[in-house]
């Protein structure tokens, strides 16, 4: 079967891959007032006096379609795909388009201000024709799920996200951090202090026992400060050894040998 390229309604080439993200069998069409608020849209606008705003029940489809980029110098394919999104609103009995919303930037489609079920959705007609269609879901976790949906074929495409402030496209960009400007200026001087030139350092603390002029004593036993004898000389030292050697030793008394003087005292 050939694919059709549901935004010009033309045939896509044979190789062309088209494949659904997304699928919601039943959502609310509206025919919103224009915008009045640069904040965004309000969908409590849509749905006052009975709905009066609805035009009808339809299907949304995101499709995504894959054409294989042709290399023109050898005739076959680079390789390369040229990828594109759309967001289709179809009439659920038989399947014909009604609108279509060629994804390319975020302002393609906006939630509302006061819900999360509501959007607003720019489609596109033929000859380029524009209009803004209000779409709302029956339960929030349907439309949370459109939400995620989009937010992955924007990831797909690079398709950066933006905010709306006063009307204005607002880029959301990290904040750099600020460079410091360390450079000297004009008459401006460097005056670098070293630590410790031209200062003496204090003398080393003594240890206990030491005095500061060298090495101390300490005081004799006993007290009172009294100087020990000078040693004796080796003249002295000689003249007491030749003494001690002359010295005879004494005569042993009389009594020593048992005698005595009584009636047996001469020999006979």
């Amino acid at each position: 079967m050939e694919s059709i390229d549901p935004t010009t309604g033309r045939p896509l080439p044979p190789d062309a891959i088209q494949r659904i993200l997304y699928i919601a069998p039943s959502i609310h069409v509206y025919n919103i007032p224009p915008l009045t608020s640069t904040k965004g849209y309000v969908a409590a606008s849509w749905t006052e006096n009975n709905n009066k705003r609805q035009i009808f029940t339809a299907r949304l489809r995101i499709l995504e379609t894959a054409i294989p980029t042709p290399n023109t110098a050898l005739g076959t394919a680079s390789g390369e795909e040229n990828v594109k999104v759309d967001i289709l609103l179809e009439d659920p009995s038989n399947g014909q388009l009604f609108a279509a919303a060629p994804y390319t930037t975020t302002d393609v489609v906006e939630q509302v201000l006061d819900s999360s079920r509501f959007f607003a959705v720019r489609v596109q007609g033929e000859g380029g024709r524009k209009a803004v269609l209000g779409i709302g879901y029956e339960e929030r976790s349907e439309a949370f799920d459109f939400s995620v949906c989009l937010q992955e074929v924007r990831r797909t495409l690079g398709i950066e996200d933006t905010g709306k402030s006063g009307g204005k496209k607002l880029v959301k960009e990290e904040k750099q951090p600020e460079k410091k400007d360390f450079s000297l200026k004009e008459g401006e001087t460097i005056t670098i202090n070293i630590g410790g030139k031209g200062k003496r350092n204090p003398p080393p603390k003594s240890p206990e026992g030491f005095g500061s002029g060298g090495f101390s004593l300490p005081p004799p036993p006993g007290g009172g400060g009294a100087l020990l004898p000078p040693p004796p000389s080796a003249q002295e030292v000689k003249a007491q050894k030749r003494l001690s050697q002359n010295i005879e030793p004494a005569p042993k008394p009389v009594d020593d040998f048992g005698f005595d003087d009584g009636e047996f005292g001469e020999f006979q």
